[in-house]
């Protein structure tokens, strides 16, 4: 019996040393089966993209770093929570109530009362818009900075900004009324895209619907030459990034209308809250609430040379230098990355070419030996 099974171990460890050892003869030397088969390259690239993966940090939330961490500290972080939900909270809620209430007061009148006077009407909507996104800035006590000439109304221009959040048309709004291209959104935002905002000239759409792809297109070339529209604004990315990268500038926006692209660098300072929305994990509500309990929302925003399509340059590269532009100015990391993979599934494309880079690497080896 136990000379049976020696017999066995025997033969099956020669057949493992057949199949490990077996050879490809080839003029130049031999080829094993194991050296075949080697795909710890491709474990490598598979472990680095885990450990560094640039993708996922481009969407997480910087948490703040822990101060109260001793017996003196922590009295002081409890008078702050008491000052910051009891005093200002309440405060910048009246705030925010108060703005609303002149603005209706008065939209609504101007909306319906001068319909026969677009240009005035216009006028008067476009300055209440204004006066509103201020009450917004003011109820998080937003302590912003802008760098460089304001905006004007001029045709065949365009302007881009890198995206944080949903307050960075706010931000921006304040100071000039633009008109922004915008993710049609849900619940009170949706009314009020709809309807309030759709009087400066706004024009929302449907991120998963190609139909509306090839009518904004159309929207986009009508508004930028007219005259009397409002700025268009548009943020290029597709969707809202932490404010340390920026990812890929989409050409079909603002690259390929045929006009003048005007960057707008936008840095948030994370001293007391970080702004940036990410919109799967919280309802833009809560993003307001924890805007508006924190102590201030600090920013910087940069209005930036004009920048034209050079010769012999491509839409992507041209979208490639203004985010350069962008980047640089805000001291932002850029990555290569499509912002929209952050709602969809990578394309097929890209698994069947990690496939064929595979094959191609045993070719080689194939025709190294």
């Amino acid at each position: 019996m136990n000379s049976s099974s020696e017999i066995q171990n025997h033969k099956l460890s020669s057949e493992l040393d057949l199949d490990l050892d077996f050879e490809f003869d080839q003029p130049c030397g031999k080829l094993r089966l194991r050296d075949l088969l080697d795909i710890s390259p491709t474990l490598t690239e598979a472990s680095g993209a885990i450990i560094d993966d640039s993708f996922t940090r481009c969407f997480k939330s910087n948490p703040p770093e822990p101060w109260n961490w001793n017996v003196y500290l922590f009295p002081l972080w409890c008078l702050g929570v008491v000052i910051r939900y009891l005093f200002l909270f309440p405060a910048r809620v009246l705030i925010l109530t108060f703005g609303w209430i002149i603005f209706l007061s008065s939209y609504i009148p101007v909306h319906f009362l001068l319909k026969g006077h677009d240009k005035l009407r216009k006028k008067f909507e476009r300055y209440l818009v204004e006066l509103i996104c201020s009450f917004f800035v003011a109820s998080w006590t937003g302590v912003v900075k802008y760098h460089g000439p304001r905006p004007s109304r001029r045709p065949k221009q365009v302007f881009v900004a890198n995206h944080t959040s949903m307050i960075d048309f706010i931000v921006l709004e304040q100071m000039t009324a633009f008109a922004v291209i915008m993710q049609k959104h849900p619940g009170w935002v949706g009314l009020l895209q709809s309807t309030i905002l759709e009087s400066v000239g706004c024009i929302w759409f449907n991120r998963t619907e190609v139909k509306d792809r090839e009518i904004l297109t159309k929207k986009l070339r009508d508004h930028v030459q007219g005259a009397e529209n409002n700025p268009l604004l548009i943020f290029p990315e597709g969707t809202c990034v932490n404010n340390n990268y920026t990812v890929m500038f989409k050409k079909g926006g603002a690259f390929e209308l045929d006009c003048t692209v005007c960057p707008i660098a936008i840095k948030y300072n994370k001293i007391f809250v970080d702004a940036f929305w990410n919109s799967r994990k919280q309802s833009f509500t809560k993003h307001l609430l924890r805007l508006m309990t924190s102590w201030a929302v600090v920013c910087d925003v940069w209005y930036l040379e004009p920048q034209n399509i050079k010769p012999g340059e491509t839409a992507i590269e041209f979208a490639e230098r203004v985010r350069d532009i962008i980047s640089v100015r805000a001291g932002l990391k850029k990555v290569p990355w499509d912002g929209l993979l952050k709602y969809t599934r990578p394309s097929p494309k890209h698994r069947e070419l990690k496939q064929q880079r595979f094959s191609e690497s045993i070719l080689r080896r194939l025709e190294e030996k």
